[in-house]
């Protein structure tokens, strides 16, 4: 029995050597003629007349070179708005004083809770719709859109801002907010100029953002600040307080604006627009006061001001306004 298992084996290798000696005749002849077409370019330009010849046959007037599609003009195309696909829901956008940037469900009940990286602390808190395009506005004097619904959501530090809009390590987050349709804010610099802009000009869909406030090479913007109401308050780092009409502010998309408070020393510390009726607020620890009585601090726009009246914040602020 081993002996016609050894003769079979025998028979099996030799086939087998058979067809591997046939393949390798095969694959040699095939080498010769290739390598014989590769230096003649004669030979080359003939194997390529012969293969389009044969496609031209096969793919000709016959049945397989007959038209299967049709030539008509391009559908229009369609627009597909993928906010439409956002969830709506309130969220809370926390943003770092480092630059990190988070948002978590509802509101936040109380902001001293919250935690953040080792040296790090809260900046700013916008309670929004996941819907909502936000504004962060950079002392770059740029105009930032971010979409509520792209802020990483959950009980992590978030991420870089940055991340999100092109904006370089050389800028800082000035404002954030959710601009008022239809509504107005009044942007300006350190060194005391500015004027109002329309809210749908901070928005845009360019990640580097849009250059609204025209600044100096020394300069910063300093802030951005709803145009609600018909009066203006301005307070320098020198703390003088100036009110004066809003009407005295220019309104327009892109600027360097005007000067709304003259300093001998320092700059801009804080602004704010109010209306004259209800009287100008300002936040004290957990209290607001607010001053009726503003004729000794009326001027015009460009003058520097008087002092504050008694009781106003030492930081020159008048801190986050009323509701």
């Amino acid at each position: 029995a081993e002996a016609i298992l050894n003769m079979r084996l025998r028979s099996l290798r030799k086939l087998e050597e058979m067809e591997l000696r046939k393949e390798h005749d095969s694959l040699s002849r095939e080498r010769k003629k290739i390598q014989t077409v590769l230096g003649s370019e004669r030979l080359r330009w003939d194997g390529l007349a012969g293969e389009l010849e044969q496609t031209r046959k096969q793919f000709g007037d016959g049945k397989l070179g007959a038209r299967r599609t049709e030539i008509v003009a391009a559908p229009a195309a369609v627009e597909v708005n993928t906010d439409a696909f956002v969830e709506r829901e309130a969220i809370t956008v926390i943003l770092s004083e480092k630059g990190w940037i988070r948002a978590v469900k509802g509101g936040v009940a109380d902001p001293a809770e919250l935690r953040f990286k080792e040296g790090d602390r809260l900046q700013m808190l916008v309670l929004c719709q996941t819907t909502d395009r936000l504004c962060l506005f950079a002392t770059n004097g740029r105009a930032y859109t971010l979409k509520a619904g792209d802020i990483p959501r959950g009980r992590g530090d978030g991420q870089p801002v940055r991340l999100l809009a092109d904006f370089g390590n050389d800028a800082d987050a000035v404002a954030l907010f959710v601009p008022a349709e239809g509504g107005r804010y009044l942007v300006a610099s350190g060194s005391g100029r500015g004027f109002v802009v329309p809210a749908g000009e901070l928005l845009g869909e360019r990640r580097a953002g849009k250059q609204v406030l025209n600044l100096r090479p020394d300069e910063e913007a300093a802030l951005c600040v709803p145009a609600e109401g018909d009066h203006v308050a301005v307070v320098g780092e020198s703390r003088k307080l100036l009110v004066f009409p809003l009407d005295q502010v220019p309104e327009m998309p892109r600027g360097s604006g005007v000067i709304l408070q003259r300093y001998k020393e320092g700059g801009l510390a804080d602004a704010r627009v109010f209306r004259l009726a209800e009287g100008l607020s300002w936040r004290i620890g957990e209290r607001t006061r607010t001053e009726a009585n503003l004729g000794d601090w009326f001027g015009e726009r460009g003058q520097a001001g008087r002092a504050p009246p008694s009781g106003f914040p030492k930081t020159g602020r008048f801190g986050p306004p009323p509701g």
